[in-house]
Formats: C-alpha cells, sequence, structure tokens
C-alpha cells in the first residue's frame, strides 16, 4: 500500500511540473516577452566594471582572511602521523590557493577589459584543441597525483608498523560523554556488550571473560604515554558518534555495533604543547576574552571531541587526554583500579 501511494505521489509531482512548465510558456507567448534580448552597451560597461569592481573586493576579501585567520589554525601537530596528514593538507591548500589566485583574477580581469563597447567587435572562436588539451590534462594531472599521494598517506597512517605493541584503549560513546577503558597487564581488553551494562559496570564489561578483570576503566580524563604506540578502538552505545582529537589530527566514527580503530604515537606532552608559542599565543587570546567576561582562565589540554552532531548536549562531549611521560603514566595506573576491584 505504502509503495502505491509513493508511486502515486511521485507521478502527480510530475504531473505539477509538467504543467508549470506549460503555463510558463503560454505566459512568455502572451506577454510577447523577447526571451532572448541582448544588452545594450552600456549595460555592458556597467557590468564589466562592476566585475572589476568585484575583483577587487573578493581579493581584499582573501587578504583579510589570511590576516585575520591564519593564526587561529591548529598548532603543530602533536602526532606522528599528523605530520604527513599535515603536509598533505597544505599541499592541497597550496594548490587550490594557486589556483585561485591565478584563474580567479584573470576571469574578472578579462571580463571587464573585454566587455562590450561602442565600435568594439568580438571575435569568434570556434573550438582550439590545443587550449582544450591544456586545460584537461594540467588539472587531470595534477588531481591524479594529489590524490595517489592522499591514498598512499591514507594507507600508511591506517596501517601503521610500530616497533612495540601498541596500548590498547577503548573509547565508548554515548549521549553525552565519554569512557575510556584501557586494556590491564594483559594489554587485551575483555569482551563488553551493552546487554550486560549495570551498575558501576558502565560499559557491559563481561565479568566472566578474564582479559576484562583488569581492565582500567576512567571517565573525564586519560593520561597516556609520550612516543608510546597508542591502538584506540572505539564503540558507541546509541547513536553514531565521531571520536576527534585535533591536536593529534585523528578522527574516526564511532558506530553502534562496530567496532573501529585508529593507532597512533603522540610524540608532545601537554607540558611541551603548553609551552609551544603559537599555543601560548592562542592560550592568551582566548584567555583576555574570557577575563573580559569574568570567566575563570582557559589552560591547553588535549580535548577528545565528538564531531558529530549527535543531539542536544552534543557540545557537551569532551574527555581530557593529558600526554605524560611514561613513568608518569605508570604511576597513574598504578592509583587507578581496575574493573576486578570495582566490581
Amino acid at each position: 500500500m505504502m509503495t502505491l501511494i509513493g508511486i502515486v505521489t511521485i507521478l502527480l509531482v510530475l504531473l505539477v511540473a509538467w504543467q508549470l512548465i506549460r503555463i510558463a510558456e503560454l505566459s512568455a507567448e502572451i506577454k510577447k516577452e523577447n526571451l532572448t534580448g541582448l544588452p545594450n552597451v552600456k549595460e555592458n560597461d556597467v557590468q564589466g566594471k562592476l566585475l572589476f569592481g568585484f575583483l577587487i573586493f573578493l581579493m581584499a576579501g582573501f587578504l583579510y582572511t589570511v590576516v585575520a585567520w591564519g593564526p587561529k589554525v591548529l598548532p603543530t601537530p602533536a602526532s606522528v602521523h599528523g605530520e604527513k596528514t599535515e603536509f598533505l593538507f597544505y599541499l592541497s591548500l597550496g594548490i587550490i590557493t594557486a589556483a585561485f589566485l591565478i584563474t580567479q583574477p584573470i576571469l574578472f580581469y578579462f571580463s571587464y577589459k573585454y566587455r562590450g563597447i561602442k565600435g568594439r567587435k568580438a571575435s569568434y572562436m570556434e573550438h582550439n584543441n590545443k587550449l582544450e588539451l591544456i586545460w584537461t590534462l594540467v588539472p587531470g594531472a595534477v588531481l591524479v597525483l594529489l590524490i595517489s599521494y592522499g591514498l598512499a598517506t591514507w594507507v600508511r597512517i591506517m596501517n601503521p608498523k610500530f616497533d612495540e605493541d601498541p596500548i590498547v584503549i577503548e573509547l565508548y560513546a554515548k549521549q553525552f560523554g565519554w569512557t575510556a577503558r584501557i586494556a590491564g597487564e594483559d594489554n587485551k581488553l575483555g569482551y563488553a556488550n551493552a546487554r550486560y551494562i549495570e551498575d558501576v559496570n558502565i560499559l557491559g564489561i563481561d565479568k566472566n571473560d578474564p582479559n576484562g578483570l583488569d581492565d582500567i576503566v576512567v571517565q573525564n580524563l586519560i593520561k597516556i604515554p609520550v612516543n608510546k604506540p597508542i591502538k584506540l578502538k572505539m564503540r558507541s552505545q546509541d547513536v553514531i558518534h565521531s571520536a576527534y582529537l585535533p591536536h593529534f589530527r585523528l578522527q574516526m566514527n564511532c558506530v553502534p555495533g562496530a567496532i573501529t580503530e585508529f593507532s597512533f604515537i603522540p610524540n608532545k606532552t601537554t607540558a611541551e604543547m603548553r609551552n609551544d608559542p603559537m599555543v601560548v599565543r592562542q592560550v592568551s587570546e582566548i584567555n583576555n576574552i574570557r577575563t573580559a567576561k569574568g570567566e575563570d582562565p582557559y589552560e591547553f589540554n588535549y580535548i577528545l571531541l565528538c564531531n558529530k552532531i549527535c543531539g542536544s548536549a552534543h557540545y557537551n562531549m569532551q574527555m581530557v587526554f593529558e600526554v605524560v611521560s611514561e613513568e608518569e603514566y605508570k604511576d597513574w595506573l598504578k592509583e587507578q583500579k581496575t574493573f576486578a576491584q570495582s566490581i
């Protein structure tokens, strides 16, 4: 029944569209409108000058954007793979910017220079194989090289080769918060399922799986060691979320009913990033705004965010990742309760 209703609805929409087209055609015939009318010399001159003015406005806007917003970009990546993605990003941005700065001034300037003027006659050129070949092959070759390099970079990032086994950490997403689970001494996460969630067992860890008894569950803050490989395994309890750690150049969807992964090596501690000149300047600018509003000062942290609009409190899905030395990480682990100790 629903299928029949859908088919009838589509047919009615097509019929209405056809009738509207017929009405427009009949109206044009009745009014004897000249649908192919050409602009006069004065209109050509005005349009050409307006386009040249828009060119000036466009270039001024571009320069303003670079000067005003350029310093507000993310600081240098805090992960090994992030350096590769950063290079790929700026390579793509450089090519796009170069193409923009070459083509747009030519486009608008030519519209002004060759505008219709009394006594000027335009020459007609039907086809030019050489020009067609150039503006087809050059962009095509650039895109092929860029996409090939991008795919090769993606494959290396998603299939990393580490000198040692990575520390396995699970990120569990739900509306609206994050919970992390660090694999215990065996570096294996125990089986978990949403059906097992009860009381303090907020991740649904199977109590009968010995691999899960030494797992460590933390909320709000997790510490990870610098220069050590980390493997994140991601789950979602309800809807699609997206684990986003911008300073690590890391993002991966958390999908209900599936486990997604992303491995990386953090190469800058939180303390080192706080002393980075760019971070210091940006934090200072933020705190100037917060002080003017009477708010508490901000201190830089690596923050795990949700990059999917997952509901009304989407903005509140945050968790602090603190990158520390290996010694500090081990000391912090000793202070945490295992799953077996918490149940």
